[in-house]
């Protein structure tokens, strides 16, 4: 039987490093289940500023939040208005500390190239599945975009679901140049979306090959 592992997970300190970085021998679940809300609360709220991941950084008395968008302006809004509401909300509805206060930053980065990036590619699929266009076309236009760059050696987009409304959900992938995905040293870069469907949920999947890494 296959054993199936998380792409990002297999790679982890070796092409990849972990979204959230802290270290607490008191409260890891408490810490875990806040960077959970965290970046569930905000990928709902941003849904249209293509957010690509949440980076979340803790020390003693500070906790840095990195968002990482295509779209930035529609995060920080004008005169950096929506990132103190985001700070107010997330302090008070997510980080509850009781006496403990902690300084809370957040950090809007931008994504230049979003066909380099495996999450916003699924988030672009996932999108255009959830306006019912036909899957197949969608899956030959997103990887005629993004096999355009030089940096994508070879990309995989893997669907699965009541596609086109069909009675039976199926899996659907289409591929082109290459993908080793067992190789460790391959610089792949992985993303999930789960699309909303009148027909139900679709899952979309995106492997992107980059090339080797080396120490």
């Amino acid at each position: 039987m296959s054993h199936k592992v998380n792409p990002i997970g297999f790679r982890l300190k070796g092409t990849d490093d972990w979204a959230s970085r802290w270290f607490s021998a008191r409260s890891p679940r408490q810490y875990l289940e806040e960077d959970y809300k965290v970046r569930e609360f905000l990928v709902e709220r941003f849904k249209d500023a293509s957010v690509e991941k949440v980076e979340i950084e803790r020390s003693p008395n500070k906790i840095d939040i990195l968002i990482y968008s295509s779209r930035p302006g529609l995060i920080i809004g004008r005169g950096g208005e929506q990132i103190e509401q985001l700070r107010d909300i997330i302090q008070k509805k997510i980080l509850k500390r009781g006496k403990e206060k902690q300084a809370l930053k957040i950090e809007v980065k931008s994504v230049k190239n979003p066909w380099l990036s495996a999450n916003l590619t699924a988030q672009w699929v996932g999108q255009r599945l959830e306006k019912r266009l036909p899957f197949r076309k969608v899956l030959k236009q997103s990887i005629s975009m993004a096999s355009g760059y030089k940096e994508v050696k070879g990309i995989r987009i893997q669907i699965s679901g009541r596609l086109n409304g069909v009675a039976i959900a199926r899996r659907e992938w289409l591929q082109q140049g290459k993908m080793p995905r067992q190789t460790i040293r391959a610089d792949i870069d992985y993303g999930f979306y789960k699309a909303v469907t009148t027909y139900g949920t679709v899952g979309v999947k995106v492997w992107i090959y980059k090339g080797e890494k080396f120490e």
